[in-house]
């Protein structure tokens, strides 16, 4: 499409004032100023008249985030990552921020009853709507994926808490159980990419063997892109399923604030990012957020060594999967860290009235 085109040269040619400000006269060129100039971007090439307004403006507001995102993690002594040029594989959506005023539709992407959809600037397009929208829809993007093309809303919906929950739950994340509650419940995890590696693998081994540039290197790179798309769905699936039964069963729901980043690079990492913790625990955060339940998350440290029956700390290997103390509690391994941090996330009580410490 050729908004897409338009929107990534003007954003590569708004990064490229702002590098060129900087490093000539020391001078930091705001958002505003940028923005004013579309006028005279529009007078000088004709082609960008056709482009809706509100679509030049949100593309400048997105390399100002940019900017504002390097600052940020400048300041907090992150590695900073310098906003960067976009070439055609990294350019594929663009926004139109602005589709209910006043209460009435303005326009951009307005489905139309038909079976289509308005894209300004493009015309009444096809699309096949999964669901009705709900709420106030407040941005309209066409995102570009894998080949297929899919139309983005964002709504504005209110709140709709569950009714009060008493029930509390405690959740140990891991990789034989994806989840094990403190009731005794585990769910296995979905190894969506180790279910699709083979085929993932005889993808990646024709590519490589494709010349540059050429149409079969071209549509193996769209395959292996829908591949990987099929994958990330089912794992997203499978976290939203979860996270809905567990949010709708429990009041309070307490989880381990387990440190990802790290353990995606030990040896268990394929492991840890087929399981995507981190994306599970944003979805349940999210769903409990809006449900008005209570998600608590305590240290992971020593949760697994802790029997929940007497407190005491008993070792184990990783590769002991039975929880055996000499109080005669046997369970699960990940069913008993589960309870440990029931305990740890509530009042520390344990089975038999023995307090675990927050530091444990």
């Amino acid at each position: 499409m050729y908004i897409l085109d338009l929107t990534r040269e003007l954003y590569n040619a708004a990064l490229q004032e702002r590098r060129d400000a900087w490093r000539k006269a020391g001078k930091s060129v705001a958002l505003y100023e940028q923005m004013r100039l579309l006028g005279e971007v529009k007078a000088a090439r004709p082609e960008y008249r056709e482009v809706y307004a509100q679509v030049l403006q949100e593309t400048l507001k997105r390399l100002d985030r940019a900017f504002q995102g390097f600052f940020s993690r400048l300041k907090r002594g992150e590695k900073p990552g310098y906003p960067r040029f976009k070439g055609r594989g990294w350019w594929d959506s663009f926004t139109f921020p602005q589709v209910v005023r006043g209460g009435c539709w303005v326009g951009p992407g307005k489905p139309l009853g038909n079976g289509k959809v308005k894209v300004p600037g493009v015309g009444h397009v096809r699309m096949k709507q999964h669901r009705p929208l709900e709420g106030v829809p407040k941005t309209f993007s066409i995102k570009r994926s894998a080949g297929c093309w899919y139309a983005v809303y964002v709504c504005e919906v209110q709140v709709q808490p569950l009714p009060p929950s008493e029930n509390a739950v405690g959740i140990d994340l891991g990789l034989s159980h994806f989840v094990a509650t403190s009731e005794g419940e585990t769910f296995a995890p979905p190894k969506a990419y180790r279910k699709a590696e083979a085929r993932l693998k005889r993808t990646q081994r024709s590519l490589s063997k494709k010349r540059r540039a050429s149409n079969r290197r071209r549509k193996l790179k769209e395959r292996l892109a829908r591949q990987h798309r099929k994958v990330a769905n089912q794992r997203r699936d499978f976290h939203h399923k979860l996270a809905r039964k567990l949010v709708n069963q429990y009041g309070t729901i307490v989880h381990e604030d387990l440190n990802t980043s790290g353990l995606a690079r030990s040896r268990l990492a394929k492991g840890v990012l087929d399981a995507g913790w981190a994306s599970f625990i944003s979805i349940l955060s999210a769903k409990a957020a809006s449900a008005g339940r209570r998600v608590v998350a305590v240290r992971p440290h020593g949760t697994s060594q802790i029997c929940p029956e007497c407190g005491s700390i008993r070792k184990k290997e990783l590769s002991e999967r039975i929880h055996a103390c000499g109080c005669g509690c046997v369970l699960d391994r990940d069913v008993a860290a589960a309870k440990v941090i029931l305990a740890l996330g509530l009042d520390g009580a344990l089975g038999d009235g023995q307090r675990v410490a927050a530091s444990a």
